[in-house]
């Protein structure tokens, strides 16, 4: 499952330019990671721009949801709150799946930004995603 992931991450070239990893895949989790880039990442007081926290959980959120229906998905709703100031070394992403239907995938996800070895909740998110199979 997480060279499965891996491997299909790889082929999205957002992905690839962000540096996302996918580090953990278990049945209705997935787990990535970002090192931050201030040079092209950064919104104008430093912070993790709100796009680049948003990706991360789609993406985790999606993932996650792919462990239980395959890749045939596609994000219907999504919701973020940013809690604190994004700001950290690297970001971990963390989607799981709430409830899986026939045809709709629920899920939630966590973003912690980890800075000298601490992570921080920074942001959550919901996501409804549908099964295209």
């Amino acid at each position: 499952m997480l060279e499965r992931l891996r491997e299909g991450s790889a082929t999205a070239s957002f992905n690839r330019w962000a540096g996302f990893h996918v580090v953990r895949a278990v049945e209705g989790e997935c787990e990535l990671r970002m090192a931050w880039r201030p040079e092209d990442m950064g919104q104008y007081s430093g912070f993790l721009h709100s796009g680049m926290i948003a990706a991360l959980l789609d993406t985790a959120c999606g993932f996650a949801a792919a462990t239980m229906a395959g890749w045939s998905v596609l994000a219907s709703q999504f919701s973020m709150n940013c809690l604190a100031p994004a700001v950290g070394d690297e970001f971990v992403a963390i989607g799981r799946v709430v409830k899986l239907g026939r045809r709709q995938i629920f899920t939630s996800g966590e973003l912690h930004a980890v800075r000298n070895g601490e992570p921080k909740l920074v942001a959550t998110a919901t996501t409804l995603l549908v099964s295209t199979a």
